[in-house]
Protein backbone atom coordinates (compact mmCIF):
# COMPACT_ATOMS: atom_id res chain seq x y z
CA UNK A 1 0.00 0.00 0.00
CA UNK A 2 1.59 3.70 -1.03
CA UNK A 3 2.16 5.63 2.06
CA UNK A 4 -0.10 8.46 2.91
CA UNK A 5 1.81 11.15 5.28
CA UNK A 6 -0.82 13.55 5.68
CA UNK A 7 -1.56 15.68 9.29
CA UNK A 8 -3.37 14.17 12.25
CA UNK A 9 -4.89 16.04 14.79
CA UNK A 10 -6.75 15.67 17.95
CA UNK A 11 -8.99 17.89 19.34
CA UNK A 12 -11.12 17.78 22.58
CA UNK A 13 -12.33 21.20 23.05
CA UNK A 14 -12.70 24.17 20.61
CA UNK A 15 -11.58 22.04 18.02
CA UNK A 16 -14.05 19.65 18.11
CA UNK A 17 -16.81 22.51 16.93
CA UNK A 18 -14.24 24.96 15.47
CA UNK A 19 -12.29 22.42 13.33
CA UNK A 20 -8.98 23.61 11.52
CA UNK A 21 -9.41 24.47 7.65
CA UNK A 22 -8.75 21.93 5.30
CA UNK A 23 -9.56 18.59 7.07
CA UNK A 24 -10.66 15.82 4.78
CA UNK A 25 -11.95 13.56 7.51
CA UNK A 26 -13.45 13.91 10.93
CA UNK A 27 -13.72 11.04 13.41
CA UNK A 28 -14.92 10.71 16.98
CA UNK A 29 -12.55 9.36 18.78
CA UNK A 30 -11.71 7.86 22.40
CA UNK A 31 -8.05 9.24 24.48
CA UNK A 32 -7.65 6.84 27.43
CA UNK A 33 -5.35 7.50 30.16
CA UNK A 34 -6.51 11.56 30.77
CA UNK A 35 -9.15 14.09 31.84
CA UNK A 36 -10.56 17.02 30.74
CA UNK A 37 -10.58 20.02 32.75
CA UNK A 38 -11.29 23.88 32.53
CA UNK A 39 -7.97 24.47 34.18
CA UNK A 40 -6.69 26.70 31.65
CA UNK A 41 -6.83 30.24 32.04
CA UNK A 42 -7.56 31.93 28.90
CA UNK A 43 -6.53 35.61 28.23
CA UNK A 44 -6.40 35.28 24.28
CA UNK A 45 -9.83 33.70 23.82
CA UNK A 46 -12.49 33.27 26.25
CA UNK A 47 -11.15 36.01 29.05
CA UNK A 48 -8.68 39.05 29.05
CA UNK A 49 -5.89 39.62 31.07
CA UNK A 50 -8.08 41.65 33.53
CA UNK A 51 -10.09 38.99 34.14
CA UNK A 52 -9.04 35.60 32.49
CA UNK A 53 -11.54 32.91 31.53
CA UNK A 54 -11.05 29.29 31.35
CA UNK A 55 -10.54 26.46 28.87
CA UNK A 56 -10.07 22.93 28.64
CA UNK A 57 -7.07 21.23 28.94
CA UNK A 58 -5.68 17.30 29.34
CA UNK A 59 -4.03 16.55 32.63
CA UNK A 60 -2.58 13.21 32.25
CA UNK A 61 -2.50 9.96 34.57
CA UNK A 62 1.04 10.21 35.65
CA UNK A 63 -0.25 14.00 36.97
CA UNK A 64 -3.04 12.57 38.42
CA UNK A 65 -1.77 10.03 40.50
CA UNK A 66 1.11 12.55 41.89
CA UNK A 67 -1.31 14.54 43.32
CA UNK A 68 -3.98 14.03 45.86
CA UNK A 69 -6.30 16.73 44.68
CA UNK A 70 -6.30 16.02 41.07
CA UNK A 71 -7.13 12.30 42.22
CA UNK A 72 -10.01 13.65 44.59
CA UNK A 73 -10.93 15.57 41.76
CA UNK A 74 -11.32 12.27 39.20
CA UNK A 75 -12.80 10.33 41.05
CA UNK A 76 -15.70 12.74 42.29
CA UNK A 77 -16.84 13.25 38.94
CA UNK A 78 -15.87 10.14 36.73
CA UNK A 79 -13.28 8.08 37.84
CA UNK A 80 -11.97 6.35 34.31
CA UNK A 81 -9.53 8.62 32.78
CA UNK A 82 -11.32 8.40 29.34
CA UNK A 83 -11.95 11.05 27.50
CA UNK A 84 -14.35 11.63 24.03
CA UNK A 85 -12.59 13.82 21.25
CA UNK A 86 -12.29 14.15 17.31
CA UNK A 87 -9.64 13.50 15.29
CA UNK A 88 -8.66 15.16 12.01
CA UNK A 89 -6.83 14.59 8.66
CA UNK A 90 -5.41 17.26 6.73
CA UNK A 91 -4.08 15.87 3.50
CA UNK A 92 -0.07 16.54 2.68
CA UNK A 93 -0.61 19.72 0.98
CA UNK A 94 -2.23 21.42 3.40
CA UNK A 95 -0.59 20.19 6.39
CA UNK A 96 2.25 23.00 7.11
CA UNK A 97 -0.76 25.70 6.23
CA UNK A 98 -2.69 23.42 9.56
CA UNK A 99 0.38 23.15 11.69
CA UNK A 100 0.70 27.34 11.21
CA UNK A 101 -2.98 28.05 11.85
CA UNK A 102 -2.83 25.71 14.95
CA UNK A 103 0.13 26.89 16.31
CA UNK A 104 -1.07 30.83 16.00
CA UNK A 105 -4.26 29.52 17.41
CA UNK A 106 -3.29 27.13 20.38
CA UNK A 107 -1.36 29.55 22.68
CA UNK A 108 -1.71 30.68 25.88
CA UNK A 109 -0.05 27.90 27.19
CA UNK A 110 0.16 24.98 25.09
CA UNK A 111 2.32 22.83 23.45
CA UNK A 112 2.48 20.18 21.08
CA UNK A 113 2.32 16.62 22.36
CA UNK A 114 1.61 12.66 20.99
CA UNK A 115 -0.82 10.67 22.36
CA UNK A 116 -2.52 7.59 21.37
CA UNK A 117 -6.15 7.62 20.54
CA UNK A 118 -8.81 5.22 19.19
CA UNK A 119 -11.06 5.96 16.33
CA UNK A 120 -14.75 4.94 15.85
CA UNK A 121 -14.65 4.83 11.97
CA UNK A 122 -17.35 4.95 9.61
CA UNK A 123 -17.80 3.01 6.91
CA UNK A 124 -16.58 5.77 4.86
CA UNK A 125 -13.93 6.80 6.75
CA UNK A 126 -12.50 2.86 6.79
CA UNK A 127 -11.90 3.48 2.54
CA UNK A 128 -9.66 6.58 3.26
CA UNK A 129 -6.18 5.08 2.76
CA UNK A 130 -4.75 7.35 5.64
CA UNK A 131 -6.84 4.87 7.81
CA UNK A 132 -6.37 2.10 5.99
CA UNK A 133 -2.89 2.69 7.35
CA UNK A 134 -3.42 2.66 11.25
CA UNK A 135 -3.47 -0.79 13.27
CA UNK A 136 -6.67 -2.43 13.74
CA UNK A 137 -6.86 -3.38 17.86
CA UNK A 138 -9.13 -6.67 18.22
CA UNK A 139 -9.70 -6.26 21.38
CA UNK A 140 -11.47 -2.96 21.19
CA UNK A 141 -12.78 -3.33 17.41
CA UNK A 142 -11.10 0.04 16.90
CA UNK A 143 -8.53 1.67 14.62
CA UNK A 144 -5.53 3.18 16.91
CA UNK A 145 -3.70 6.22 15.99
CA UNK A 146 -0.58 7.81 17.85
CA UNK A 147 -1.58 11.64 17.02
CA UNK A 148 -0.66 15.49 17.67
CA UNK A 149 -2.48 17.47 20.23
CA UNK A 150 -1.65 20.39 22.12
CA UNK A 151 -2.27 20.00 25.90
CA UNK A 152 -1.86 22.72 28.83
CA UNK A 153 0.77 21.03 31.01
CA UNK A 154 0.02 21.68 34.59
CA UNK A 155 3.97 23.06 34.93
CA UNK A 156 2.70 25.84 32.38
CA UNK A 157 1.94 29.47 33.84
CA UNK A 158 -1.81 30.01 33.09
CA UNK A 159 -2.91 26.59 34.68
CA UNK A 160 -4.63 26.73 37.44
CA UNK A 161 -6.03 23.76 38.48
CA UNK A 162 -7.52 21.92 40.94
CA UNK A 163 -10.13 24.75 40.88
CA UNK A 164 -12.99 23.58 42.50
CA UNK A 165 -16.36 23.41 39.83
CA UNK A 166 -18.28 26.22 42.00
CA UNK A 167 -15.19 29.04 40.98
CA UNK A 168 -14.75 27.64 37.53
CA UNK A 169 -18.32 28.32 36.86
CA UNK A 170 -18.77 31.72 38.48
CA UNK A 171 -15.57 32.25 35.92
CA UNK A 172 -17.33 30.90 32.92
CA UNK A 173 -20.89 32.70 33.97
CA UNK A 174 -18.94 35.99 33.52
CA UNK A 175 -15.95 35.95 31.35
CA UNK A 176 -15.87 37.12 27.49
CA UNK A 177 -12.74 37.40 25.73
CA UNK A 178 -12.13 38.06 21.20
CA UNK A 179 -13.14 34.55 20.81
CA UNK A 180 -17.12 35.57 22.43
CA UNK A 181 -18.45 34.29 26.09
CA UNK A 182 -16.58 31.63 27.96
CA UNK A 183 -20.24 30.46 28.65
CA UNK A 184 -20.51 29.80 24.67
CA UNK A 185 -17.52 27.69 24.49
CA UNK A 186 -18.66 25.34 27.03
CA UNK A 187 -22.00 25.04 25.99
CA UNK A 188 -20.73 23.97 22.51
CA UNK A 189 -18.65 21.66 23.35
CA UNK A 190 -20.88 20.19 26.09
CA UNK A 191 -23.42 19.53 23.09
CA UNK A 192 -21.06 18.66 20.31
CA UNK A 193 -19.95 15.67 22.95
CA UNK A 194 -23.46 14.59 23.89
CA UNK A 195 -23.70 14.44 19.75
CA UNK A 196 -21.25 12.07 19.22
CA UNK A 197 -22.91 9.50 21.25
CA UNK A 198 -19.53 7.61 21.66
CA UNK A 199 -19.39 4.30 23.36
CA UNK A 200 -17.26 1.84 25.72
CA UNK A 201 -18.50 -1.76 26.21
CA UNK A 202 -21.58 -0.76 25.18
CA UNK A 203 -22.69 2.02 27.07
CA UNK A 204 -22.15 5.62 25.79
CA UNK A 205 -19.99 7.80 27.29
CA UNK A 206 -20.53 10.50 29.31
CA UNK A 207 -18.81 13.50 30.97
CA UNK A 208 -20.00 13.78 34.42
CA UNK A 209 -17.64 16.89 35.03
CA UNK A 210 -19.15 19.02 31.65
CA UNK A 211 -22.77 17.85 32.88
CA UNK A 212 -22.49 19.48 36.45
CA UNK A 213 -20.55 22.42 35.36
CA UNK A 214 -22.95 23.58 32.44
CA UNK A 215 -25.56 22.89 34.99
CA UNK A 216 -23.69 25.10 37.79
CA UNK A 217 -23.08 27.93 35.19
CA UNK A 218 -26.48 28.22 33.71
CA UNK A 219 -27.93 28.31 37.33
CA UNK A 220 -25.82 31.56 37.81
CA UNK A 221 -26.46 32.66 33.75
CA UNK A 222 -29.92 32.20 34.23
CA UNK A 223 -32.09 30.97 37.29
CA UNK A 224 -32.56 33.99 39.46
Amino acid sequence: MTRVDGLWVLGYGSLIYKPPPYYTLRIPAIIYGYMRRFWQASTDHRGTEEYPGRVVTLIGKEDIESDQSFLHDLKRYDDTLMTTGVVYYIPPDRADDVRDYLDVREQGGYTLHEVEVHLETSPYDEEHPAVQQLLFHPEVHRRVLITQVYIGQVINDSFIGPEPIEETSKVIANSVGPSGANYDYLKHLHGSLRAMQLTHEGVVIRDEYLDKLLDQVEKLKFIK
